[in-house]
């Protein structure tokens, strides 16, 4: 089955594949949660291929998916840093007054 541009390849593409996050992605693996990051560097990393394979619409799904993976690798890591904050404080108000419990040597 042929078309118009030739042996049935998809038309040319004139557009620039979409922005693949990959940035993203490599920052929030190395700065944030390590397996959503890795899940969103394995996105971004599919859209170059799916772009230039004609599929516009999962290149598409892909960038989109990136973006959002690093974005909750940012949450989570922010999620476990507040709560690590909360536990530090709760430990040293529990130590703190153990020690003051103490007599003075």
């Amino acid at each position: 089955m042929s078309d118009q541009y030739g042996q049935g390849y998809p038309p040319p593409m004139y557009a620039p594949p979409p922005d693949n996050n990959m940035v993203w992605a490599i920052l929030a693996t190395l700065m944030c949660c390590l397996p959503l990051g890795i899940v969103a560097i394995v996105k971004a990393n599919q859209v170059q291929g799916l772009w230039f394979s004609g599929q516009q619409a999962a290149a598409q799904q892909a960038a989109d998916e990136a973006k959002k993976w690093a974005i909750w690798s940012a949450i989570v890591s922010g999620v476990l840093g507040v709560l690590a904050a909360i536990a530090l404080v709760v430990f040293a108000v529990i130590l703190g007054l153990s020690f003051s419990d103490l007599p003075n040597q």
